[in-house]
């Protein structure tokens, strides 16, 4: 019997960076168990150059790759959600849309490398340091077992993985 494959919504205030990195990451290590997508609340309306560049050098597709609004995951006929995780604080203490069957939810907050200011090498140090601690939690959550968890500790399990640094 195939493994279920669970689909998983990553959620940002602008979805151009730390959303698009956790949705690219949890596509290529999740193994097919994993379908990701990203979504923000006020979409930028693209994807931010640096974080295109960090997953083009680290061979990640980004063909896919585009911000849009959380709404498009609410409406009939969106991908039925398993899991929905907010990487920023600020789209974590807005009021999400009602989400079809009542997705798992966490909040693994990463500090903004769109918001740094300075050189392009600063910026870029910033997407990297992003990049590194949502890879970080990315594999924690596909190591998960999920097969041996309820729901109540599978969400415990999840949540957790957010305090890690």
């Amino acid at each position: 019997m195939a493994e279920p494959v669970f689909n998983v919504l990553f959620l940002c205030t602008g979805n151009s960076a730390r959303s698009i990195l956790a949705e690219s990451l949890l596509n290529n290590l999740g193994k097919g168990r994993f379908q990701a997508f990203s979504a923000g609340s006020h979409p930028a309306g693209q994807v931010n150059p640096f974080a295109l560049a960090l997953l083009e050098k680290n061979q990640f597709p980004t063909d896919e790759l585009r911000s849009k609004p959380w709404d498009e995951f609410a409406q009939a006929g969106a991908p039925r959600l398993d899991f929905v995780i907010t990487v920023c604080d600020k789209a974590a203490g807005e009021v999400c849309p009602v989400w079809p069957g009542q997705p798992m939810t966490a909040h693994w907050g990463i500090p903004d490398p769109a918001a740094v200011e300075g050189s392009d090498e600063v910026k870029r140090h910033a997407f990297v340091d992003a990049m590194n601690q949502l890879q970080r939690r990315v594999c924690m959550f596909v190591s998960l077992p999920f097969e041996k968890l309820d729901r109540m500790k599978l969400q415990q399990a999840v949540r957790e993985i957010g305090k890690t640094a």
